[in-house]
C-alpha cells in the first residue's frame, strides 16, 4: 500500500530489503495458509492487498484453469516486484494483478458479487477503516461466497527465555501502529468485523507462526523479527516511544537470544472466515 493515502499507512515501507523480508515470510507461511483456505479448484478468487503476489499465485495454482484469480495492490513498487517475480518464475499469466485501493477496488460492474472467495492477509492492521475494507470484500463475493481474513494480534508474541528489554521494545513497536490510527490488535476483531459488515461468521482459527532453536525455520523467523524492529527503529525514536540506548540494547539482546539452544518463539496469525448471506445487498 502506498503511504500517502489518508486511509492507510504501511509502516514497513517497500524498500528492496522489505520486499526480501516479505518474500521470505511468504515462503514460511504460504503452505499452511493454503491448507487452511482449503480451495477445491475452479474458484473465482479476489486477493485484496496482494503485495508481492506469491500467495495470490499459490491460490491460482490450486484454482486451476477453470478458476480465475485477481490480485489488487496499491503500492506501485510492490506491484512492480510482484510482476517481476511472476515473470521470473514463468507465471506472468497465472493471475491478473490490478493497481487499486482496498476500499475502492478496481472491479468491473459485472464482477461485483461474483467471486467465490475474497481474501486479505496482513492488510487490515495497516488501514484506518478496516470495516470499510471488509464491507467492500463482502460486496465482491457471490451469495454463499467466502470472505477470508488473516491478520496480526501483536499481543500474542512470546519469546522464551525473554531477551532483556525485548518486551519494552515490542510495546514501543506496537505503538507505532496506533500513532498512525492503525490497529495492532486487529486479529482479535476479525470475527466482529465480518459480523458488523453483514457477513455470517463461519469459523476462526490460529495459524501457528512459531518455532524453536534447532528447527529449520528458527533462524529465518528470528531474522524476520529483527528486520521488522530495525526498520521500525527510526519511527520508534522519532515518536519518543523508547530511549535510544534501551532500544539498541534490546536489539542486541534479541540477536544474542537468537543463538541460544533453548530459545522458543511463540506466535500465531489470526484467521477468520464468513459467508455472504443470500439476499445481502
Amino acid at each position: 500500500m502506498a503511504q500517502d493515502d489518508a486511509s492507510s499507512h504501511y509502516i514497513h515501507g517497500s524498500s528492496a530489503e522489505e520486499q526480501e523480508r516479505l518474500a521470505a515470510l511468504n515462503d514460511l507461511i504460504n503452505q499452511s495458509a493454503l491448507r487452511e483456505i482449503a480451495l477445491h479448484g475452479g474458484e473465482r478468487i479476489l486477493d485484496v492487498g496482494s503485495g508481492l503476489g506469491q500467495f495470490t499465485r499459490a491460490m491460482a495454482r490450486v484454482a486451476g484453469t477453470a478458476g480465475k484469480v485477481i490480485g489488487i495492490e496499491r503500492d506501485p513498487q510492490q506491484m512492480a516486484e510482484a510482476l517481476r517475480r511472476a515473470k521470473a518464475e514463468g507465471e506472468e499469466g497465472l493471475v491478473e494483478l490490478r493497481s487499486g485501493d482496498a476500499q475502492a477496488m478496481p472491479l468491473h460492474a459485472d464482477e461485483w458479487g461474483t467471486f467465490d472467495v475474497a481474501h486479505a492477509r496482513f492488510l487490515l492492521e495497516h488501514v484506518r477503516d478496516p470495516f470499510g475494507v471488509v464491507r467492500t470484500m463482502l460486496k465482491a463475493v457471490r451469495p454463499g461466497g467466502r470472505i477470508v481474513l488473516e491478520d496480526d494480534d501483536h499481543d500474542v508474541l512470546r519469546l522464551w527465555p525473554e531477551p532483556v528489554g525485548f518486551w519494552q521494545l515490542w510495546q514501543a513497536y506496537i505503538r507505532t501502529y496506533d500513532r498512525l490510527g492503525n490497529d495492532p490488535y486487529i486479529g482479535r476483531r476479525l470475527v466482529y468485523l465480518l459480523h458488523e459488515a453483514g457477513a455470517k461468521p463461519s469459523r476462526n482459527n490460529w495459524l501457528f507462526f512459531g518455532t524453536c532453536s534447532g528447527h529449520v525455520t528458527f533462524q529465518p523467523l528470528v531474522s524476520n523479527l529483527i528486520t521488522i524492529l530495525v526498520v521500525a527503529r527510526d519511527a520508534i525514536l522519532s515518536q519518543s516511544l523508547l530511549d535510544r540506548t534501551v532500544l539498541d540494547q534490546a536489539l542486541a539482546a534479541l540477536k544474542e537470544w537468537g543463538q541460544r539452544p533453548d530459545a522458543a518463539f511463540w506466535y500465531a496469525i489470526s484467521w477468520a472466515e464468513a459467508i455472504r448471506p443470500a439476499g445481502h445487498s
